[in-house]
């Protein structure tokens, strides 16, 4: 039986789930419910086919322009950066997932080109880059805990302050190995100011 006789819509219909109050277009069936994704492509979800119905013009007209909205806010499809692999990688996905017409995969190669793009081509896109300095007011935090149990110091302004808490501990219990942390704070400036 063809997966269009069996669960009544054909693939790409475009249907209403009242469950989730959605527009979406069918995909096929996972296991005893109706897979769905979001006009404009998206996360999946699953809807029982019982309840789904043909979307009327007016919810396909809806649908459509909140995927074109969305799609405009975020200005299209990323750019792979020239001569980066990475970038070059992820627009590879992107476009064979859209040779094979899955907008899920598409997008989410989108969202990971755009993620990489924030953090390692920041001039690329006009964004503002940091550096990093200590916090120096702020001082560090000493920290030790017990790898025999799960005791800890918690934050101590000092390596003495944490060093007495583990002689104390060690006296209570014996205990001779500590796991001893330092942090420190950092402030971010704006190399372009």
């Amino acid at each position: 039986m063809t997966e269009h006789i069996e669960s009544g819509f054909e693939t790409g219909t475009v249907v209403y789930d009242p469950g989730s109050d959605t527009v979406g277009e069918y995909q096929g069936k996972a296991g005893p419910y109706a897979l769905l994704r979001p006009l404009g492509g998206g996360r999946e979800w699953e809807a029982r086919p019982d309840l789904i119905r043909p979307a009327t013009p007016a919810e396909r007209l809806s649908a459509s322009l909140r995927a074109a909205n969305s799609r405009s806010l975020h200005g299209g499809p990323p750019v792979p950066v020239r001569d980066c692999a990475a970038c070059a990688d992820l627009a590879g996905l992107r476009d064979a997932a859209r040779a094979r017409r899955d907008r899920s995969a598409e997008t989410d190669a989108n969202v990971l080109l755009r993620r990489h793009q924030r953090r390692y081509h920041t001039a690329f896109l006009g964004l503002p880059e940091y550096t990093s300095a200590p916090d120096v007011p702020a001082g560090a935090e000493y920290e030790t805990s017990c790898t025999h149990c799960p005791a800890a110091s918690g934050p101590r302004p000092g390596r003495a302050e944490t060093e007495e808490w583990q002689s104390g501990h060690a006296r209570e219990t014996g205990h001779t190995r500590y796991r001893r942390a330092v942090a420190d704070y950092a402030v971010l400036d704006r190399s372009d100011s």
